[in-house]
């Protein structure tokens, strides 16, 4: 164990209304895993963690913690906060090599989850332990969602991912890669199969356009899918990448470990307005990356990108309007250009599907746990939400586990057959 570890263990204060946890989104029981920690019961704790959050060990990378825990802890109003994340990870990846979980004897019924993202991965875990048969259908061919083709190594170990999968197979989910529903499979098929719920846990893969001429040419890129396999990708030595949030960081990071010389990040206001983590902006800088403010593309164009210099207005209701400002155009040069500033839903699956209302961006609606306007149907994730953090897609998931295993008992289970057994005899 790192020594800084137990010395960040022995800072916790053990307070007794912690706030780390109420900073936490599903309320991690930090002080108490600590405590177990130091106590060396370290099993206790990771059993602890898991429970909570089947994916501590996922959190434990990804979360903005200096929002969220260590943002929270009492120790950083005047000085450096209980470095928690590394304290969980710690725990978390320690327990998740000596986990032996409970296989499912598959009695309470079907349940097909599509998608294996961080909502879907919770779900499964979390109704497989009450004994469900689940099944994943994943369109790619390993499991992971965002996890594994959204978040670059250096952030996210796939190496986690992996050894998560390994348990959901000890507790006997199914899963089926390379199976996208919505194109030979539809969710009528999965009912007409005997599955009693479907959950639609697909995330946001479809990358928004910006919509002005060029966007179809050779090296202009998306982000979303730079992600999904960079090393197919031959960008050159100069990269442009449009936007400033978090993926965009991770793109700026990422080229730079296939081969790129020089990235720079066009961003259509100020500094002050980049969405990004302000650690992953410092990383991104760290890199090498350059930063240009106050640019709007205007066209793609061989070469590069036609860039203007921008004016940014707020009316009284605090809204801004960015405007390009005319003669200001000139060539920014670059062998790639790569966009990243937002992506949305696919709609293969409720356009096979009847009964499944959208909004009018093509995220599924649902009510607070999950249930869709078809029943039987729930989804939480980015597909209802938008892009979200990982463990808000725990936090929702933990409901929606919750609600489908209701819905199912009431429709399915000994107390419905009893119901139907009175309606026959009387």
């Amino acid at each position: 164990m790192s020594k800084h570890i137990i010395d960040d263990a022995k800072r916790c204060l053990q307070c007794k209304n912690p706030l780390c946890t109420k900073g936490c989104p599903v309320a991690t029981p930090i002080k108490e895993s600590i405590s177990l920690l130091l106590d060396s019961r370290i099993p206790e704790a990771g059993e602890m963690l898991l429970a909570n959050n089947p994916l501590s060990l996922v959190c434990s990378h990804v979360c903005p913690q200096e929002n969220q825990c260590e943002g929270h802890c009492v120790l950083g109003k005047k000085g450096s906060p209980v470095h928690i994340s590394a304290i969980e990870e710690y725990i978390s990846d320690y327990y998740l090599n000596i986990y032996k979980p409970k296989k499912s004897n598959n009695s309470r019924g079907r349940v097909a989850i599509i998608g294996s993202g961080p909502a879907g991965l919770t779900i499964a875990f979390y109704l497989a332990q009450r004994d469900y048969d689940v099944t994943i259908f994943e369109q790619n061919d390993q499991v992971g969602g965002i996890l594994r083709y959204g978040i670059p190594e250096f952030r996210l170990p796939k190496s986690v991912i992996d050894r998560f999968t390994e348990r959901l197979y000890e507790m006997g989910v199914k899963i089926k890669p390379n199976a996208t529903i919505g194109a030979n499979l539809t969710v009528d098929d999965l009912f007409r199969d005997d599955f009693k719920a479907v959950f639609i846990g697909t995330g946001v893969w479809r990358p928004s356009k910006i919509n002005i001429k060029g966007e179809s040419l050779g090296h202009v890129h998306y982000a979303i899918e730079y992600l999904r396999n960079p090393s197919v990708y031959n960008l050159g030595k100069r990269v442009a990448i449009i936007g400033a949030g978090n993926v965009a960081m991770d793109v700026a990071r990422t080229v730079f470990r296939h081969d790129a010389e020089e990235v720079y990040i066009l961003c259509n206001k100020g500094e002050s307005t980049i969405t990004a983590r302000p650690h992953e902006v410092e990383y991104a800088k760290i890199d090498g990356a350059r930063f240009e403010f106050y640019k709007s593309a205007v066209e793609f164009v061989d070469g590069g990108v036609m860039v203007a210099d921008t004016e940014v207005t707020v009316d009284e209701d605090g809204y801004e309007t960015v405007t390009p400002i005319p003669g200001t155009e000139n060539l920014f040069n670059a062998d790639s250009v790569i966009i990243a500033i937002s992506q949305g839903p696919r709609a293969v699956i409720v356009s096979s599907s009847k009964g499944i209302d959208v909004d009018d961006v093509g995220l599924v609606k649902t009510d607070e746990s999950g249930r869709t306007s078809r029943e039987g149907v729930f989804a939480s994730g980015d597909v209802v939400t938008g892009a979200k953090t990982v463990v808000e897609a725990v936090r929702i998931a933990k409901n929606v586990a919750n609600a489908i295993d209701e819905y199912i008992q009431t429709e399915y289970g000994e107390g419905a057959k009893q119901e139907g057994k009175e309606a026959l005899d009387t």
